[in-house]
């Protein structure tokens, strides 16, 4: 018989929702899943990108709620060069808002980065960055050392949900 070990801390293994944009970021989000399926639960590829078959916004944005971020405690954008103008991630980040889910920011190799020190990320979640609620990260940083994106999904689990900034109208088409 198996006893359980309770002299030995037990990691939490977060379930996570990965929003990219797919055509652009595939590879990226292939070599996400390999680095870290086994530190986090059901990185799943549920894209929307393979169409809801409605036009109803709210009927979308109840299935993305329902079906999409059900049991995921943080919501990872893995921000690319197309990143920001892709609908679907800015709905999936609006849901995982209302839901007051932890949101982290990668910025993927492909960004582009201004000459003032800024990057083009999603717009709902550069409101979110400014207010201190959202993480980022390197892409970088979490491929040297995975523990940093733990850390950082962590922070933003705990931080405020006070602070979490969803005034912003939904994308109604890629831009």
């Amino acid at each position: 018989m198996n006893w359980p070990n309770y002299g030995q801390s037990q990691r939490v293994r977060r379930k996570v929702f990965v929003s990219y944009h797919h055509r652009g970021d595939q590879a990226y989000y292939d070599k996400f899943s390999q680095l870290f399926h086994d530190d986090y639960e059901a990185i799943t590829d549920n894209s929307l990108e393979r169409r809801i078959d409605s036009a109803d916004v709210n009927y979308i944005m109840r299935r993305i709620r329902e079906h999409h971020l059900a049991g995921s405690s943080c919501t990872i954008v893995l921000c690319g060069a197309e990143t920001p103008r892709r609908k679907y991630v800015d709905w999936e980040v609006h849901a995982s808002l209302d839901q007051q889910m932890g949101l982290v920011a990668v910025l993927l190799p492909t960004i582009e980065f201004f000459p003032n020190g800024g990057t083009s990320k999603p717009l709902r979640v550069q409101d979110n960055i400014d207010t201190g609620y959202a993480e980022w990260i390197l892409w970088s940083s979490i491929v040297n050392d995975p523990r940093s994106l733990m850390s950082a999904i962590e922070r933003a689990n705990a931080n405020s949900k006070r602070r979490i900034n969803n005034s912003r109208e939904r994308m109604t088409r890629n831009g």
